[in-house]
């Protein structure tokens, strides 16, 4: 077998995503930073997992590569 470039692009995808979430989530942290600390802990929590949700397809296109 050989190996499969889907990995290392989906790879670089991945760290890609994750790169621009940091950034949108750091760029809103001034307008968060200015809410109660009880009203910014939901904001967080809900980005904090958020990100995970594009992961399914980029994952699936990675092991089975178009729509089998």
């Amino acid at each position: 077998m050989t190996p499969s470039w889907r990995k290392p692009v989906g790879m670089s995808l991945i760290l890609l995503l994750i790169l621009v979430w940091c950034v949108g989530v750091a760029s809103l942290s001034v307008l968060l930073g200015r809410l109660p600390a009880l009203a910014q802990a939901p904001i967080y929590a809900f980005l904090g997992i958020a990100w995970i949700a594009p992961l399914k397809p980029l994952l699936r296109w990675m092991e089975l590569g178009g729509r089998r």
